[in-house]
């Protein structure tokens, strides 16, 4: 019997294996952002990290500076930046002509390239005892944000800072989340700034620092997103069956207190150490695979928190490297997802490439079988096509 199956017909099958491959990308690609910290002497080029960031399919990064090696090298990338200005630079940045030069310097010359989409003004400056860098905080954000509405730069670049978790007073239960009575005259401004310009509200949230101090009363299962019969608020009745939802909302009931609905949240680190010292219970591999690979989970399913359900979190990984220079204890040089040398420090089902080396995990065979499938598919249309 004569087939006549055209080109038509190969063609067809083709837009199937195409839909199906682009189906299969989509489903792999990754929902979170990572913090690409830089605290380390054996560290591989940006170069080559944008290797591993886009076989990944991370296309959030957030930087501690504004690097120029690093947006150089993510030129023509889609990946989106957040860049920092350190706690040395407020007292300088309080100034807007040193502000908008500063933007100049370090920002401008790069966006054409490289999307850069927000800056950081400062990190944790409300955990530190010094009074004149919490009081340059806000009159620094202002200033860089005023340069960049000068540079008419204001729609495309936002302008926030990051807080330690710990300026909340209190965090239980979530509903009555509240700051402190010491940072209320700052924080009520700085909220204000917020609303004004539509900038996130940022947060580091680690939930080790909480099993770590009180592993007698805080439930292992609870930090790390594991089955456990959760906590309820008793204002709202709302059920937390993982600690860092409960942080999220009380930093949202927190702000609500001072008289804002308006503010987003965002966790601009969270993660847990893979080593630590003797005396930080419950650093260890597997309890850092454990929170970081349920973590991923819940973002990949888009999940809000129990008070915010239709807002899907938004978070930044803590980190992408081991930071073999950073003081303090061991677990501040253990929180990365990968060695420098582009090795897993653990499998959480991610997979990367370093030139000279691929990284695999459990799930690659996955990803080659399905490939595998692809090619078979298209010699068999091919074949077909010849009959």
């Amino acid at each position: 019997m004569a087939n006549n199956r055209g080109p038509s017909f190969f063609l067809t099958l083709l837009f199937h294996l195409l839909t199906i491959s682009a189906s299969f990308v989509q489903i792999s690609s990754l929902g979170f952002g990572i913090n690409y910290g830089q605290i380390a002497n054996n560290l591989p080029s940006p170069s080559r990290v944008v290797l591993l960031i886009k076989s990944l399919n991370v296309t959030r990064i957030k930087l501690y500076d504004a690097d120029p090696n690093v947006l150089l090298a993510f030129s023509n990338s889609n990946v989106q930046f957040v860049v920092g200005l350190g706690n040395e630079y407020l007292a300088n940045m309080t100034n807007p002509s040193k502000a908008q030069s500063w933007i100049q310097q370090h920002l401008q010359p790069y966006l054409s390239q490289t999307k850069i989409t927000c800056i950081t003004v400062g990190n944790e400056v409300f955990n530190t005892n010094d009074t004149q860098l919490i009081m340059n905080l806000l009159p620094a954000m202002q200033s860089v944000h005023g340069a960049l509405v000068n540079l008419g730069l204001d729609q495309q670049v936002t302008v926030t800072t990051a807080h330690s978790f710990n300026i909340l007073s209190n965090s239980y239960p979530p509903s009555s989340g509240s700051f402190r009575q010491d940072l209320l005259q700052y924080i009520q401004p700085l909220l204000a700034f917020h609303s004004q310009f539509n900038s996130p509200f940022l947060i580091n949230a680690y939930p080790f620092f909480a099993y770590k101090d009180n592993p007698s009363e805080v439930s292992l299962s609870y930090v790390l997103f594991e089955p456990n019969p959760g906590s309820i608020d008793p204002n709202t009745n709302l059920n937390y069956d993982n600690m860092l939802y409960a942080q999220i909302d009380a930093v949202y009931a927190a702000i609500k207190m001072l008289g804002h609905t308006d503010i987003e949240v965002r966790i601009s680190e969270t993660g847990w150490p893979s080593k630590g010292d003797t005396n930080e219970i419950g650093a260890s591999p597997e309890n850092a695979a454990t929170y970081n690979g349920n973590l991923l989970k819940r973002i990949e399913q888009k999940q809000g928190t129990p008070a915010n359900p239709s807002v899907p979190i938004d978070i930044y990984v803590f980190a992408l490297f081991n930071e073999n220079l950073k003081p303090g204890p061991a677990s501040e040089r253990n929180y990365g997802l990968y060695y420098p040398d582009g090795t897993p420090v653990y499998n959480i089902g991610l997979q990367g490439f370093l030139p000279e080396m691929v990284i695999a995990s459990s799930s690659n065979g996955s990803a080659v079988n399905f490939l595998a499938c692809i090619i078979t598919c298209f010699i068999s249309a091919w074949e077909l096509l010849r009959l």
